[in-house]
């Protein structure tokens, strides 16, 4: 099959959206599928064996400067003539998205969206309350135009038919269990997170540093609850504000990590504090989990989809700081506990392979290539 996907974010930039786009990409070149990538700024010229044609992009400033804006161009509808493709894929269509679903409408091609972010939840975090409700009409109006949409949590399917987005199917969620393992713990770099304190008690977070995250509600626990120690891992537009926050408090900021230096820092922590609560699924859980570490994780969006109460790890009321501090206390302070809730998270994401979840998507192509046949939603265009 030979796949046309425009995304609004892509490599060097690091996300969850570009994890699961990247490892998918991956899997479809093993299942002997084709892929053209259209992508935004200043990406590799290929990815796993799938050329990647750049589109030029302006950073969206000053609300989200690491965002880039990719700009239409009359040579990309050239680029997709020439790879005539079976289907188009637009991940997340605001821009270069939008420009890709009416390429696709014009030329009468199988569309599939995936729905990976709130943006009506980013417009409020990003001080734009006005755009929210445009936002909404403009999320319904444009995953319309597809022949299926995908979404990444069972929450996030039915936040999407509550926007009265139709033809909604799950893209299962899945995690690399075998990059991320309780194995890869190690002293050096328990004391690397813990600022040479590796008997202390450590919770940890990874991924972007920016304010939609929360990252500043981790000031509580990390200042209440005894000889605690907190980690950041990662970087992003937030983290000069977060060190003049956390400065004098037992906080380490590591930088970016990937690889096995990543894996090593998900096994090395006692718990994994993820406050943010805009989540449409939250892979670094899943990868924290899949390291044998429970995570401790805000009550909304897609979160509860991958954190089960009490099971594999504990959630908590978003906005009640209390409620924060009081569940990362419970489980730095019980070490019989946290095993189990770690060895019970492990299980639960050995069962997600990326294999399945790619083959599930290969499918969901093959229904928007069915779904055309008999049914052409109306454009707006």
């Amino acid at each position: 099959m030979k796949i046309a996907l425009f995304t609004e974010v892509f490599l060097p930039k690091v996300d969850g959206v570009v994890t699961r786009i990247t490892r998918t990409l991956e899997q479809l070149a093993v299942l002997g599928h084709e892929v053209l990538i259209f992508a935004p700024h200043d990406p590799p010229p290929s990815y796993a064996g799938h050329r990647v044609v750049r589109v030029p992009a302006l950073p969206f400033r000053p609300w989200y400067p690491e965002l880039f804006l990719g700009l239409p161009r009359p040579r990309l509808g050239r680029e997709l003539d020439r790879f005539q493709p079976d289907v188009v894929h637009v991940v997340n269509p605001v821009v270069l998205g939008l420009w890709g679903t009416a390429l696709a409408k014009q030329r009468n091609l199988p569309l599939l969206a995936s729905y990976h972010t709130d943006i009506t939840q980013y417009a409020l975090h990003l001080k734009l309350p006005l755009l929210q409700e445009p936002s909404r009409r403009f999320l319904r109006d444009v995953h319309n135009q597809a022949h299926v949409n995908l979404c990444t949590s069972v929450p996030m399917v039915k936040s999407a038919r509550a926007l009265g987005i139709r033809r909604v199917r799950l893209w299962p969620k899945a995690v690399d269990t075998d990059l991320f393992r309780p194995e890869r713990r190690t002293q050096a770099m328990r004391s690397l997170l813990t600022g040479g304190h590796p008997e202390a008690p450590l919770m940890t977070y990874v991924g972007r540093l920016s304010f939609e995250k929360r990252l500043d509600w981790l000031y509580a626990p990390v200042t209440q609850i005894p000889g605690a120690r907190l980690a950041l891992v990662g970087s992003g537009p937030a983290e000069a504000d977060l060190k003049r926050r956390f400065k004098g408090t037992n906080t380490v900021f590591t930088g970016y990590m990937s690889g096995l230096e990543l894996a090593a820092a998900y096994a090395s922590s006692d718990v994994f504090a993820f406050p943010s609560d805009t989540e449409t699924l939250g892979f670094v859980a899943m990868e924290a989990m899949a390291s044998g570490v429970p995570s401790v994780g805000a009550r909304a969006g897609g979160i509860p989809d991958v954190i089960n109460d009490g099971e594999n790890g504990l959630l908590f009321t978003p906005g009640d700081l209390g409620d924060l501090t009081e569940k990362l206390r419970e489980l730095l302070h019980d070490p019989a506990r946290r095993r189990r809730l770690g060895a019970r998270a492990r299980a639960d994401m050995e069962q997600f392979g990326w294999r399945a979840a790619t083959q599930a998507v290969v499918d969901y192509y093959e229904l928007a290539i069915k779904v055309r046949r008999i049914f052409d939603p109306p454009s707006v265009f």
